[in-house]
């Protein structure tokens, strides 16, 4: 097993209520969220063009290119390491929406 060191992405939580979370995610190039489950429903909104890649439980990864401004949903129980593969500073808009 390989094990690879990587600059962690920095989430900025803008709003917190009983409702919702909007967390903006800002990644240096090659940053990565860590090892995470969404449990709740959610929105990304990528505010630039770019490329991420997810590592997904058994050691498999699957590569996004992700359009400026156009968001995409995923239900809870998602499981993944995002990794920023844009070769540049990246970042999104993160909308989970709480019970």
């Amino acid at each position: 097993m390989t094990f690879t060191c990587r600059t962690p992405a920095e989430p900025d939580v803008l709003v917190d209520n009983d409702k919702v979370k909007v967390t903006r995610w800002n990644f240096a190039d090659g940053a990565e969220t860590g090892w995470h489950r969404h449990g709740w429903d959610y929105v990304v909104v990528p505010l630039a063009d770019g490329k991420l890649v997810a590592e997904l439980p058994g050691g498999t990864s699957s590569e996004a290119v992700l359009t400026a401004h156009v968001p995409y949903f995923r239900s809870e129980g998602v499981e993944h390491n995002i990794i920023n593969a844009s070769g540049k500073p990246y970042a999104f808009i993160e909308i989970e929406i709480k019970p």
